[in-house]
Parts: structure tokens; C-alpha cells; sequence
């Protein structure tokens, strides 16, 4: 089982990107795939989650309306496309996946067996 993020890089305040989480391994069936991130010098904390069964879905209050998550099963693959880009979005990305769902849980880290090696995204003038 492996998780591939990528799509991290240098972009501008305002600016977009979009990461993609792609899993080998498995298939992304009855799967929550969830995006954290960790800033420097921050505990990681969790972005978005998404139900690879029914799209359910849940963003973190600091990138809604910014951030849109979603996945393509056919291509075992989750993307975050992050607009709006702001400094404070300086961090490296992971992904992670859990088997079902948990609902208004799904930012516990606990619940994630697999991780991906994350994404490195800056912010920056």
C-alpha cells in the first residue's frame, strides 16, 4: 500500500496549485483520503477529507471556500486544488488514508493507517 502526493512547489499569494494523492497498492473503495498539512515550527492538522464511497466531505474552517477536494476512483487518485493561495498555506502536504468513514472525526490523525511522504508548498512573494 502507498500513497503518492505531488504537486507542491513556490507560488504567489493568490496564486493556485493543485496537489494529487495517488494510491497504489489498493483501491480507493469505502476510503477516507484526507490532505494535513504541517507548517514549520506547527503540529500537522488536517485540511480535508474526502469518502472515496459517497464524496462525502469536510474542509478545515481556515481553507474553506478556498480549497476544493476530490477524487477520481477510475485513476485511484485524490486532488486538493488550492486557490486563493495565502502565505499562512506555507507547509508540506500529506495524505493519508483510512478505512470508512468517520465523519466530523475524519481530523483525527489516529484514524490513518497509510501516509504519504508529502508535498512541500510555499507561499511567498
Amino acid at each position: 500500500v502507498q500513497l503518492q502526493a505531488s504537486g507542491g512547489g513556490l507560488v504567489q499569494p493568490g496564486g493556485s496549485l493543485r496537489l494529487s494523492c495517488a494510491a497504489s497498492g489498493f483501491t480507493l473503495n469505502f476510503y477516507a483520503i484526507a490532505w494535513f498539512r504541517q507548517a514549520p515550527g506547527k503540529e500537522r492538522e488536517g485540511v480535508s477529507c474526502i469518502s472515496t464511497s459517497d464524496g462525502s466531505l469536510y474542509y478545515s474552517d481556515s481553507v474553506k471556500g478556498r480549497f476544493t477536494i476530490s477524487r477520481d476512483n477510475a485513476k485511484n487518485t485524490v486532488y486538493l486544488q488550492m486557490n486563493s493561495l495565502e502565505p499562512e498555506d506555507t507547509a508540506v502536504y500529506y495524505c493519508a488514508t483510512a478505512y470508512g468513514w468517520y465523519g466530523s472525526s475524519w481530523s483525527s490523525q489516529l484514524l490513518y493507517d497509510y501516509w504519504g511522504q508529502g508535498t512541500e508548498v510555499t507561499v511567498s512573494s
